[in-house]
């Protein structure tokens, strides 16, 4: 039978590894990459900007828009028109590439012109942003309809993305409400747009290699006059392979003399010259 006092030992020993090991534990910071911390969060009063009646879906009840603007926001990048049409005619979705940054307000209730009650949302973007929306109306189009599903989805109802109509009388309905906008930290590394890398460019600018290479030396063959042992002349033959024409002028007090050397197999350059006698 085994010794009491000596189990008891045993089990305080690992009670203490197990305390040791926690202890550890608590000490490791979690990776900020992994898990990156939100910003701090705080209150925005938007300024208005236009309103937009719409409706829910199937002729449903009316729906206005509060479009608002605040420099807090951020503002999306810079797309041209071609891009544009295209996103028209293919929406991107939530995990797309390009988003627009927005705050969606919660509903409010209202009173519509006739005194009829309705619902209004307030959605708040870059006041530079808005500037563009007011003189851009295709891109008025795509904002609105990635603002009317991005308020479908938050909340839960189906909005009419066509049919819509900015009042011209009014920048918005009812008062609009300070929101609380949190702002993401930027990730460390970030993919550069196709506009950024050059892709599609092939201009020198962004063709140039940062590093340095040292070309190669073409091939060449020195010809002696009228022998090795006495020479009385030297001919240089050189395989310029990317030279189109044979006048090369003066090199360093050689005539360029150009010709197809067929005992060398190929188009090959002579620069010849008497610099001098030898020997």
């Amino acid at each position: 039978m085994a010794d009491p006092s000596l189990l008891s030992a045993e089990l305080e020993a690992d009670e203490e590894e197990e305390a040791a090991l926690r202890r550890l534990l608590l000490q490791v910071d979690p990776d900020p990459e992994e898990a990156p911390s939100p910003g701090p969060a705080r209150a925005v009063t938007p300024q208005p900007g236009l309103c937009v009646k719409t409706r829910e879906a199937g002729g449903g009840p009316k729906v206005f828009l509060n479009v608002c603007h605040s420099p807090e926001v951020p503002p999306p990048p810079p797309v041209p028109p071609p891009g544009l049409q295209e996103l028209l005619r293919d929406p991107p979705g939530p995990g797309g590439s390009f988003r627009i940054p927005m705050s969606l307000g919660e509903p409010h209730a209202e009173l519509d012109r006739g005194g009829r009650g309705c619902t209004a949302y307030d959605v708040v973007v870059n006041s530079g942003f808005f500037r563009t929306l007011q003189a851009d109306p295709l891109y008025l189009e795509f904002f609105l309809t990635v603002a009317l599903e991005g308020l479908s989805d938050k909340y839960g109802v189906e909005l009419e993305l066509t049919g819509w109509r900015v009042l011209r009388n009014r920048r918005c309905l009812g008062s609009i409400a300070a929101q609380s906008i949190r702002a993401r930290p930027q990730p460390r590394i970030q993919e550069l747009p196709p506009s950024c890398r050059g892709e599609g460019d092939p201009s020198p600018k962004h063709a140039q290699d940062p590093s340095p290479k040292t070309p190669m030396p073409p091939p060449f063959v020195v010809v002696a006059s009228p022998s090795a042992q006495e020479p009385q002349e030297l001919q240089a033959r050189v395989h310029l392979e990317q030279v189109v024409s044979g006048e090369l002028g003066g090199l360093g007090g050689w005539e360029g003399i150009g010709g197809d050397w067929d005992e060398l197999g190929g188009d090959w350059e002579g620069l010849g010259g008497t610099g001098g006698k030898l020997g």
